[in-house]
């Protein structure tokens, strides 16, 4: 039997946080229970044995924030380096700046506008599809972007990544995909911090969960009716649906499985990532992670590529596809959890929720406010 003050089941960003938090400041004792073999959840890295180059087990990860409270709890943990996140996309064997930038126009539509011209221009594209309100994804895409771009950079690439047409999804999906009408290239321009753990996001996790007060299990399952003694919280980060066994039925989640591949040479594609729209490609990215720390001496002889295709695996949850229907089933499993004395829940898998990593922070950092008043 498992005897502690809290529990916590899940060790990625949300559930390290609290456990650094119960730990260091209100000295209490801890448990962890983590379903996979190691600590940090999806940011977890670690090293590639046949290159030597670290990456990003679940994806390519960049952590940017303006939240200074968030930036002053993590920077305690690591440093970030000079890196800039810049995205690119291959469309008809040309390579593309994504977000949407004045040069993407220009090049896209062979112009020379400048900042005023290209809004001008795509004001024309756009205007036909503007509306007061936008019922899905599609709708609101055209609005901004037109049909060209939408259907050259972001139709596919969106059929892929969520295996839904785009008119089927909710219309704030577009709204984290930036438009801009000068040549910045920056992907995350407006975020005052930004850049990669100098160490990795696994030495992160290894310094938060560093306490003699925090006990960890690893490749251990959490199950309602386990027997567990816990004196003030149990604190759940996974997935309600499957919590509840199914109850209501299962949340519809995209997840993504990765092909690694060893190229020969010190550069395969010259940045980090690569997107790729087109019906034709399976993957919807390439990730290349030595560009994630340039200042590292890695081997010039060989190179790592990821490529990442979409996967309806509801085993390894992503990224929550969050139409009506789906909202009512979470909701219908937050009342159950209402119901749970001394049981509380959190994070992006719990919450069914598209948080960035800086979201998760300062969702954990609040939750704590409030542990700390209740106990």
């Amino acid at each position: 039997m498992i005897k502690t003050d809290y529990l916590i089941v899940g060790s990625g960003l949300y559930g390290s946080v609290l456990a650094e938090r119960i730990a260091n400041v209100l000295k209490k004792k801890v448990t962890i229970i983590e379903k996979r073999n190691h600590i940090g959840g999806n940011c977890y890295s670690e090293i590639d044995k046949k290159t030597g180059i670290e990456y990003h087990k679940y994806g390519t990860h960049i952590f940017h924030t303006s939240n200074e409270t968030v930036w002053n709890y993590l920077s305690k943990f690591c440093e970030l380096n000079s890196y800039r996140h810049q995205v690119l996309s291959k469309y008809k064997n040309k390579i593309y700046q994504l977000p949407i930038n004045l040069e993407t126009i220009n090049s896209f539509f062979n112009k020379n506008f400048n900042p005023k011209e290209a809004h001008t221009f795509l004001e024309r594209k756009t205007k036909k599809f503007k509306k007061k309100e936008y019922n899905n994804f599609e709708e609101k895409a055209l609005s901004q972007i037109g049909k060209e771009l939408y259907e050259a950079f972001i139709k596919g690439y969106t059929k892929k990544q969520w295996d839904k047409d785009p008119s089927k999804l909710p219309s704030t999906i577009f709204n984290r995909l930036p438009l801009r009408f000068n040549y910045n290239e920056d992907y995350f321009n407006n975020c005052k911090y930004q850049g990669i753990p100098e160490k990795g996001y696994t030495e992160i996790f290894k310094k938060l969960l560093n306490n003699k007060n925090i006990t960890i299990h690893t490749n251990k399952k959490f199950y309602l009716n386990n027997n567990y003694k816990v004196k003030y919280s149990t604190i759940y980060t996974g997935p309600l649906d499957k919590l509840f066994n199914y109850k209501f039925g299962k949340l519809e989640w995209r997840s993504l499985r990765f092909k690694k591949e060893v190229f020969k040479t010190d550069d395969h594609q010259g940045t980090s990532v690569i997107n790729f729209p087109e019906k034709k490609y399976q993957y919807t990215r390439i990730h290349e992670p030595r560009h994630l720390h340039d200042n590292r001496n890695y081997s010039k002889a060989k190179t790592l590529t990821i490529k990442e295709y979409p996967d309806s695996n509801f085993k390894e949850p992503y990224y929550p596809i969050n139409t009506n229907l789906n909202r009512d089933m979470h909701r219908k499993y937050k009342t159950l959890v209402k119901n749970k004395k001394n049981f509380e829940i959190g994070g992006r898998l719990a919450d069914y929720a598209y948080y960035d990593m800086d979201m998760t922070i300062s969702a954990a950092l609040k939750k704590f406010d409030l542990l700390k008043k209740i106990n």
